[in-house]
């Protein structure tokens, strides 16, 4: 079994937001195989156990607010026993430009809380990430005004198409190995 998360914020209020393109890509794949819907539940979370080429998929939302990710996503895995190997994040990065998106196999949680929230509740940094592109402010404004900004209508084509691309790799994800998935969706 394997489980694919993307960080947010709950709310109509964060909807649109960049910090919410994790909830985005969570959506395109439910929307892409009409699985859903996401149901809250115990985990403080949003979730669904659907089934992809006949392997057992689990979609979450965390609903903790982004700051405490991990506490939805620990109880979760726990609970239905998937390997921390077996879990793929997806969540919003201010260090690569709208549009663009690199998957990685483990690393620190390089200023965002989400992560490190996972991080601190996992005790671990090995688990598989996709990260998409917000890029930075450019004006003089807070990092958390900007995530919590929408994206200006110049941007919303590269955010699709980073959202396509997002979930695509997902999908390679749970039918091939994920090194092979990275280098495909790095290249």
């Amino acid at each position: 079994m394997k489980c694919i998360v993307g960080l947010g914020n709950p709310g109509r209020k964060y909807a649109k937001t960049r910090h919410n393109i994790g909830f985005m890509v969570i959506d395109e794949l439910l929307d892409r195989h009409n699985w859903g819907p996401l149901k809250k539940d115990k985990f403080n979370g949003k979730h669904t156990v659907e089934f992809y080429q006949g392997e057992k998929v689990i979609l979450l939302q965390p609903q903790t607010y982004m700051n405490l990710s991990g506490e939805s996503i620990r109880p979760l895995i726990e609970f239905y026993n998937i390997d921390p190997e077996d879990v793929l994040i997806i969540y919003d990065e201010l260090d690569l430009p709208s549009g663009k998106i690199r998957l990685r196999q483990k690393g620190g949680h390089g200023g965002h809380n989400g992560i490190r929230s996972v991080i601190d509740h996992l005790g671990m940094k090995e688990f598989k990430r996709i990260r998409i592109g917000v890029g930075r402010p450019t004006t003089p404004m807070p990092i958390v005004d900007y995530v919590l900004g929408t994206f200006p209508k110049s941007e919303k084509p590269l955010i699709n198409d980073s959202i396509q691309k997002a979930a695509d790799a997902c999908e390679q994800w749970l039918e091939k190995p994920f090194l092979e998935v990275m280098n495909e969706f790095n290249a």
